[in-house]
């Protein structure tokens, strides 16, 4: 595993951050290569119980050196909060394990404004965003209407940028949504307390990662949310607004010329998603809320209910495939232990025929599930530490999955610990 993706293969929320934390001991570097503070890596260890938005999940090994590339949206605030709250947990943070790309754009104070704003105007046909200002900083960001991280070692140019943006941007807030607009002297107390904290990390990491793989250190790029919240192969519109593939690593971690040796896709045992769009496998009632319950189904982020549901092979079959999946971890397996039999969504059923591909977007809603049970095993898996050791029940679930996703289930998750994992050879 010279080079290996930790990715999402269904909507987000598969446990990406614990697989990240767990195999950082084989890994020099990590390197988030997109999205923003909008999602949550769960991260339990020796240190306690973490939800990380920003910092890549490698942040707890000692001697590794972790990255925000270039395709990340850097919320200078948001970041220095997450930091202050890891340092006092006793995890030391400095620039020497991380690192800022100076050509990472940062987020500003004025989109997570616009974002509620648009959200407000949407109101029933709302995205179900985060709020957290995503969509208008990758809008800004193509538009060439952001700064770069590597501007706030340039303080004149930087603030002579900055009023050419309030200019712009206040036409919007002000024009458009009636909204306040923002100030200069805002702006300053924004760079002088979120921005001077994160000046000493900023660095030229495309120069450090091209030295590193020159030099054969192992790098590993970590995604945020899943396939089908992709901005061009997942459920649009009701997606991020970034490229969640591990096809965009090279690009995203700012070394583009990068080999992807290994790609870990990441899926739950059961499905889970947050925010708005069509969900075809979904689960309501009691069922739901009993599901919920026992895999504390909430975003880490918002806090918000997930919707849950069973595992989908339809969709999970497709985000195999849109990432390019070598492997995979299945994460959550023992919270379907409580079941009597395990429903599994098989197939779709789509005008009045059966489909096993994933469909276009548009065609979702018209989409119904179908549903298959297989037999629980009705015991604590959470002490299984080898294949051998899970019922037969819970290994026909893993490899019935297994055969129809069509990728190996290297990974097989039965605790949220970081040494409650079943590796299989």
């Amino acid at each position: 595993m010279a080079n290996c993706a930790i990715v999402g293969i269904n909507w987000g929320d598969e446990g990406k951050g614990r697989m990240v934390d767990l195999l950082t001991k084989d890994f020099e570097v990590v390197v988030r290569f997109q999205g923003g503070g909008n999602a949550g890596h769960t991260v339990i260890n020796e240190h306690g119980k973490f939800a990380l938005h920003l910092l890549p999940s490698g942040i707890f090994r000692e001697g590794v050196v972790n990255i925000l590339g270039n395709g990340v949206a850097v919320d200078p605030e948001s970041l220095v909060s997450e930091m202050d709250d890891i340092i006092s947990k006793g995890v030391p943070i400095t620039p020497d394990n991380l690192m800022i790309s100076d050509r990472a754009s940062l987020l500003l104070p004025w989109h997570r404004l616009l974002d509620e704003l648009e959200e407000a105007r949407l109101a029933d046909k709302k995205y179900g965003s985060t709020k957290q200002g995503i969509a208008p900083f990758y809008s800004d960001k193509f538009q060439k209407k952001t700064v770069l991280a590597g501007e706030l070692l340039y303080p004149k140019l930087l603030r002579s940028r900055l009023k050419d943006l309030l200019e712009w941007k206040n036409l919007t807030i002000q024009k458009v949504y009636g909204a306040e607009g923002f100030t200069f002297e805002a702006l300053e107390n924004w760079i002088d307390t979120c921005c001077e904290r994160i000046k000493p990390f900023v660095k030229n990491t495309g120069a450090f990662l091209k030295k590193a793989q020159d030099s054969g250190k192992r790098i590993l790029f970590e995604a945020q949310l899943g396939s089908l919240k992709d901005i061009d192969f997942g459920i649009h519109p009701y997606t991020t607004s970034s490229n969640t593939l591990a096809a965009y690593a090279p690009i995203g971690s700012g070394l583009p010329g990068a080999k992807i040796d290994e790609v870990i896709g990441v899926v739950k045992a059961y499905s889970t998603c947050v925010g708005e769009g069509p969900f075809v496998c979904e689960m309501f009632g009691p069922e739901a809320d009993k599901l919920r319950e026992e895999g504390f189904e909430y975003g880490a982020k918002t806090g918000r209910p997930r919707r849950v549901g069973p595992i989908d092979i339809v969709a999970t079959r497709y985000g195999v495939e849109v990432q390019a999946a070598t492997a995979i971890a299945l994460t959550k397996l023992d919270v379907l232990s409580y079941m009597d039999r395990i429903p599994v969504c098989t197939r779709y059923e789509l005008d009045g025929g059966m489909i096993d591909e994933f469909p276009f977007p548009a065609a979702l809603d018209s989409c119904r599930p179908v549903i298959e049970y297989f037999p629980g095993w009705k015991c604590d898996i959470s002490a299984c530490r080898t294949w051998e050791e899970l019922p037969e029940a819970a290994k026909n679930y893993v490899l019935y999955i297994e055969k129809q996703i069509g990728c190996f289930i290297k990974y097989v998750s039965v605790g949220a610990e970081r040494d409650s994992m079943i590796i299989r050879e």
